[in-house]
């Protein structure tokens, strides 16, 4: 499931306050993704919620995430997905089957959020647009992510704790339409062994395995 990101940006700056204002956001970026590679993996609970501007729905949901490097779990209601760095997993719950992919970079920005913010460089333009309170009565950053090439995404909002440097909300405004916002509940440093994000086949015997390799 495509999970993620929200905000605006400010509209006449100087051009000086303006250089000044993307710098001061690459470093907090970057300090949100060297402390992922200190921790060396997180788990992250949270409440996700998908809505459809023209269409008028709405559904939000819990879940879980647990990461290491590229790595990661992530559980909600209606799957279960593992990646162990080339393969993916994803067990669908109501129709007891196992799809099976090796997923782009592009793909896995859908589903781990910290794929997003360790490739900012690379792919999106990033600027500081404010400051605000996060979930946790935290004062946070508002950083604006916006594709350099054309994208699904449109712009992607991350709030950062500023005293933690640790992710709290993310919003994705996408351009089919689609708004997907992570709002960051817990977050713990973990450890797990490297099993623990394969597909543990022996729990699911009579899942049905479709391979789209």
């Amino acid at each position: 499931m495509k999970i993620l990101f929200f905000l605006i940006v400010s509209a006449v700056i100087p051009i000086n306050v303006v250089a000044q204002t993307k710098t001061d956001a690459k470093d907090i970026v970057e300090k949100t993704s060297q402390l992922y590679r200190e921790w060396g993996g997180m788990e992250i609970a949270f409440v996700a919620n998908i809505s459809s501007v023209k269409n008028g729905t709405s559904e939000s949901f819990e879940g879980t995430i647990t990461m290491k490097g590229d790595k990661f779990v992530l559980k909600t209601p209606d799957m279960t997905t593992w990646f162990d760095g080339k393969t993916q997993w994803t067990y669908i719950t109501r129709n007891n089957e196992v799809n099976v992919i090796e997923p782009s970079d592009k793909d896995l920005r859908f589903l781990n959020p910290m794929f997003l913010i360790n490739d900012y460089k690379k792919d999106f333009n990033v600027s500081l647009i404010g400051e605000s309170t996060s979930g946790n009565a935290k004062t946070a950053y508002d950083i604006l992510l916006v594709p350099k090439k054309n994208d699904d995404f449109e712009k992607i909002e991350v709030q950062i704790e500023k005293s933690t440097f640790l992710p709290a909300r993310l919003v994705a405004t996408m351009r089919n339409d689609m708004r997907s916002s992570i709002t960051i509940r817990q977050i713990n440093r973990s450890n797990e062994a490297d099993a623990v994000f394969l597909y543990p086949k022996e729990q699911y015997p009579d899942a049905e395995i479709i391979d789209l390799r």
